[in-house]
């Protein structure tokens, strides 16, 4: 049975990109296309999202919107079938999708993303002449109050939720909730009444017919007290309506055979190539230029999150290796300067490029030994799966979405010729720096090491597995919708 999906999204790759949540959203219509499932993406008329539309064909225009004109507009842009929220006043705005300028939330954020989930239960249930959709995928808190407006809206649309990071909840004063549009019985504990604030990532879990997590592993883990940041009862109790399915990568934008930010391109058949790329790493972040040395790597905001200060508190253990570090992030001043810090102390041995540079970070995954990912939590994660397409054996905190995709290469493993990286556990910098010393031992046997490497190389971290799970799951909230 064909099915048409309408995915509502605050950001979608390569159109308009703050995090791993826009590259989903941008490669799983296409992976969905081969089960198929024609996905249409509502996405706000940001200005980059407006500039790539090229023609587009007005779909229904409002007076008023949430405050102002608005037109939904329909348009194909980067291969993707594309509805837009074009509302000026909500919307046209510079940098970043939901930071005023000089650094904190635009202070309407709550109305913004309100209209968003308004106008997807109106695609949804009918409300454009000739434009129909079985089912409603929402993403994340922003586009939480999506599955509310659905459940209060006729005719009924299954819609499926899925969290990309618990810890971003959506939270907003009760005073906003009678702009909204919600009816009354919306503001209750059985509802997005959230600790006396209005909760949208809560709305979604609550109304939603089906929830899921980007991977299996962090979807057990948010049921817990630990991990839930607050949500685990009402996750509990949504009991096996919970799902945890792992993203994947476009593996055709993330191919090391053809990528030209790389300095020179391999494959998994022969990887010789990733020397050249070694060494231009060490150059170009002013590291000691030596093929036997243990290169590290890390790729990521310089957050707690990210456990960006366990590495530094590890880093003895590196360099005590007689390794190198290369460190490309931006994110929390303390962490920034901390690892400016260690770069001055250690000229030659540690790097820091504190910025993003998308060429340098394909250059980190493609040249490195070994890709560092040891975050204090990680829903899915995309440096490890990057690591493992591009060669480097990943490295990573027993966590979330990094436990179902890098296969530990403990010593039974190795004798099984099985292992894709290491995992530590617990997360804290002396296991880190434990599981540092375990990775140099084992790259000090090359034979071990290209064979772990090539392991790596062979993971499918594809969208294929996941997409047929995501067709599955809308066939189910289907079949139970009856």
């Amino acid at each position: 049975m064909s099915l048409r999906v309408l995915a509502v999204a605050s950001e979608c790759a390569p159109l308009i990109k703050t995090g791993g949540l826009a590259d989903v959203v941008g490669a799983l219509p296409l992976a969905l296309a081969g089960h198929d499932v024609k996905v249409t993406t509502l996405l706000p008329g940001y200005p980059a999202v407006m500039a790539a539309l090229g023609e587009a064909r007005a779909l229904r225009r409002f007076e008023d919107f949430y405050g102002g004109p608005a037109r939904l507009r329909r348009a194909t842009a980067a291969g993707l079938d594309l509805v837009v929220l074009d509302a000026p006043h909500l919307f046209d705005r510079p940098g970043n999708p939901y930071l005023a300028p000089g650094g904190g939330e635009w202070g309407d954020n709550g109305i913004r993303f309100a209209a968003l989930g308004a106008a997807a239960s109106l695609l949804a249930t009918g409300a454009v002449r000739g434009v129909t959709f079985d089912a409603v995928h929402a993403h994340d808190w922003q586009a939480g109050l999506a599955p509310a407006f659905l459940r209060f809206a006729a005719p009924r649309k299954p819609c499926l939720f899925t969290i990309h990071n618990l810890a971003f909840q959506g939270k907003f004063p009760l005073s906003l909730f009678p702009r909204l549009g919600l009816p009354a019985e919306a503001l209750s504990v059985q509802g997005m009444e959230y600790y006396g604030t209005l909760g949208f990532l809560k709305a979604g879990l609550w109304y939603a017919d089906r929830i899921s997590t980007v991977s299996p592993t962090y979807a057990a883990e948010i049921g817990t007290p630990a991990l839930g940041m607050g949500l685990d009862g009402l996750l509990r109790g949504r009991g096996g309506q919970v799902s945890g399915i792992l993203n994947g990568l476009d593996v055709e934008d993330w191919n090391p055979a053809t990528d030209p930010r790389l300095a020179a391109r391999f494959s998994a058949a022969d990887p010789g190539a990733r020397a050249a790329n070694k060494a231009a790493l060490q150059r170009r972040m002013g590291l000691e230029e030596n093929p036997d040395t243990l290169l590290f790597g890390f790729v990521g905001r310089l957050t707690w999150q990210k456990g960006v200060d366990l590495l530094l508190g590890a880093l003895w253990a590196l360099l005590g290796e007689g390794a190198e570090l290369a460190v490309l992030g931006t994110g929390e001043w303390g962490l920034e300067e901390g690892c400016r810090g260690a770069a001055a102390a250690n000229p030659g041995r540690v790097a820091a490029q504190i910025g993003f540079d998308e060429g340098m970070a394909r250059l980190i995954y493609g040249g490195a030994d070994v890709v560092l990912v040891p975050s204090r939590f990680e829903p899915c994660g995309l440096a490890q799966l990057a690591a493992l397409r591009y060669g480097a054996l990943p490295l990573v905190a027993h966590v979330g979405g990094l436990v179902d995709s890098v296969v530990d290469a403990n010593e039974m493993a190795i004798a099984a010729g099985q292992g894709t990286g290491f995992h530590f556990a617990p997360v804290n910098a002396e296991m880190l720096a434990a599981t540092i010393g375990r990775a140099a031992r084992v790259w000090r046997d090359r034979a071990v090491w290209r064979r772990l490497q090539a392991n790596a190389l062979a993971t499918d971290v594809s969208w294929a597995r996941s997409a047929a799970r995501y067709a599955a799951l809308y066939r189910e909230m289907l079949a139970d919708a009856g």
